[in-house]
């Protein structure tokens, strides 16, 4: 169901997000995001830089983790296709003290210590949270399936993230009933 009806409004500003998981076949996964910034109108940089007509990018850029089941960065790349300024891209390097990075408790935080204001781009920084969100979800069921055999100790990550997998939910009860907290019928 869409949003409802809203009011008298013209387009302005478009920001397009994809976010794409990959199963190499060396068993290491690639998670790919991919920004676009747009105009509807004729823009230009505030002090100077080239015209850009509508729908042309402003900003176009990709990152790629590369990572393995324990969703440990083994590599990262990035690129700048276009940017507003000329240098841009030239932080792209910068991105690779990723590396070594395990994606998990404290992820944002270690990715603001380590590409987070000077030391990287906004953009690129910012399309970090998504890449992680879908790492996790492009690696599910292959660490599900790599992990079926070991009895599960610790709680999901899961719990207690949103509302439908608070401890005592019924899709708690269902994936994970020896951590359900509810009352059993």
């Amino acid at each position: 169901m869409p949003l409802p009806n809203p009011a008298a409004r013209k387009p302005v500003h478009t920001r397009e997000i994809t976010c794409k998981g990959y199963e190499r076949a060396d068993g290491l996964w690639d998670i790919e995001a991919h920004l676009v910034d747009t105009k509807s109108h004729v823009h230009t940089r505030r002090h100077g830089g080239r015209e850009r007509q509508p729908g042309e990018a402003i900003h176009d850029m990709w990152i790629r983790l590369t990572i393995d089941l324990e969703m440990k960065i083994h590599d990262v790349e990035t690129v700048t296709d276009e940017g507003p300024y000329s240098i841009c891209g030239d932080i792209a390097p910068n991105f690779r003290s990723l590396v070594g990075l395990v994606i998990g408790p404290g992820w944002r935080k270690e990715v603001a210590a380590r590409v987070g204001g000077t030391k990287g781009c906004t953009h690129l920084a910012e399309l970090l949270g998504p890449l992680g969100t879908t790492a996790f979800q492009a690696t599910g069921r292959a660490r599900e399936a790599r992990n079926a055999a070991l009895p599960m100790r610790k709680k999901p990550y899961q719990l207690n993230s949103c509302h439908v997998y608070r401890d005592d939910s019924p899709a708690v009860l269902e994936r994970w009933p020896q951590f359900y907290t509810g009352a059993r019928k």
